[in-house]
């Protein structure tokens, strides 16, 4: 990517590149390619460039794969200065989509080399000034890795603790690697610290701090936290802050980070839902999975308060937040279901007739597969995206614990005979109703309307 080494530039010119690139629209990545162009021209025999280029990264300017190509260029070329190792390791958030938290770790080589020689930096530091430029490196690093190296973050961010106790940012950057782990009470005291000892603390500490504490259960914490933050909420359901908000959508992981290990540390099965947002970061999921990922219709969630992209729905846009952790398990019955109907939606608005909280959810009209690129940007119009009249349908029906069966069942045939013209075939529900002879009629119909 660099090309052979040219002339040296002058001090004045790399300041120069460095307030043009802060000029540029964030979103226009080729400008800044250009701007930095000379910089790239003299990075082997240049450090002063090096750092300048170090620095354009942090301040993540570049797509992840320029920013981790520059990156792992600049680690070849200085891997024995020992300060420009530093600055790559307070680089490496620039290198990895620290949004989509529960993302399987990254498979770049660079992290194990920056993870390697930081470690043997931070040893040989000890006690010295550079030590927590060092360990706050290798305890980033170490973070962004998944749980591979869990252990070393730990030891990182209490010996940055111990060694810079009034100092705010060790302390936040222990909440934070405690929050993505699921320590949530750990993250209470963390994010508090970093709020008492702060000049100025930012809004992020108290969002740390107000995810932490609805994560631990802490709901007068949470509630006073949101308070100060100007959102207008009291205490509610669960013994949690719960306000109005509109809805949102959260992309569910069967294994979240907090609930991985080093062996088993990648998400496997994710699926992008709805929930009833009932506080900034968690509320009850209002989409009945297609998928088995042992959380469900009716459960509550925690998610992180940075959104991952945004789902475009006309001229609304959506935030897509990250599933954090599981805080309460309802126990919701589930049956499979085939049906028809004369339009679209139509069985699942025999829902409103239904007692307490259960639904009819038509997984055919609702449950989309899309490519990566259209995932991220749901304005691209790829055929997927496409819809059309859905006459026969698939999908769940959902019911709270308390339903019986046979009253689920009767509410459904009574609203049905609101809609003379659908049908719904559910054997599974006709079984647990206690009606084996009904349930033999309906999985033939089931399995005939199945596709």
């Amino acid at each position: 990517m660099f090309g052979l080494p040219e002339k040296t530039i002058s001090d004045e010119r790399i300041k120069d590149i460095l307030n043009s690139v802060e000029s540029v629209n964030e979103e226009d990545n080729t400008a800044v390619l250009e701007i930095v162009e000379p910089l790239v021209k003299v990075i082997r025999t240049q450090k002063s460039a090096a750092e300048a280029l170090l620095k354009i990264i942090s301040g993540e300017h570049f797509p992840i794969e320029t920013a981790l190509q520059y990156l792992s260029e600049i680690y070849d070329f200085y891997e024995t200065d020992d300060e420009v190792i530093g600055r790559i390791g307070a680089s490496m958030e620039a290198v990895r989509d620290y949004d989509d938290l529960n993302a399987p770790p990254p498979d770049n080589v660079l992290f194990g080399k920056v993870l390697n020689s930081l470690s043997k930096l931070a040893f040989e530091s000890e006690g010295d000034k550079a030590e927590a430029i060092h360990l706050d490196g290798l305890a980033t690093t170490a973070r962004l890795c998944a749980r591979q190296y869990d252990e070393l973050a730990k030891k990182s961010y209490a010996r940055l603790v111990e060694l810079l106790p009034q100092k705010a940012w060790p302390h936040y950057g222990q909440g934070l690697y405690c929050k993505t782990r699921g320590l949530f009470q750990q993250g209470v005291i963390s994010n508090q610290k970093a709020i008492e000892v702060a000049a100025e603390p930012t809004q992020a500490y108290f969002w740390n701090l107000g995810i932490c504490a609805t994560g631990a259960g802490q709901g007068e914490v949470a509630l006073k936290v949101w308070k100060e933050l100007g959102q207008k909420i009291e205490m509610g359901r669960f013994g949690l802050p719960e306000g109005v908000y509109p809805s949102c959508k959260v992309k569910l992981a069967k294994f979240p980070l907090a609930e991985r290990s080093s062996e088993n540390d990648y998400p496997e099965l994710e699926e992008t839902i709805w929930i009833e947002r009932l506080s900034p970061c968690h509320g009850i999921i209002r989409s009945v999975l297609y998928q088995e990922l042992g959380v469900d219709y009716g459960d509550v969630i925690l998610f992180d308060g940075a959104p991952i992209t945004y789902h475009t729905y006309g001229d609304e846009q959506i935030a897509v937040f990250p599933h954090l952790a599981t805080l309460r398990r309802q126990k919701y019955q589930f049956f499979d279901f085939c049906g028809t109907q004369s339009e679209n939606g139509e069985l699942g608005q025999l829902s409103e007739f239904l007692e307490r909280d259960s639904v009819v959810y038509s997984h055919t009209e609702n449950y989309k597969v899309l490519c990566s690129p259209c995932w991220n940007d749901q304005d691209l119009q790829h055929e997927h995206d496409e819809t059309e009249e859905q006459h026969v349908v698939m999908g769940r029906i959902a019911a709270p614990p308390e339903v019986s069966p046979r009253t689920l069942l009767r509410d459904i045939d009574q609203a049905l005979e609101r809609k003379p013209r659908s049908r719904i075939f559910s054997p599974d529900l006709c079984s647990a109703a206690g009606f084996s002879g009904r349930a033999e009629i309906e999985k033939r119909r089931f399995e005939m309307l199945r596709f």
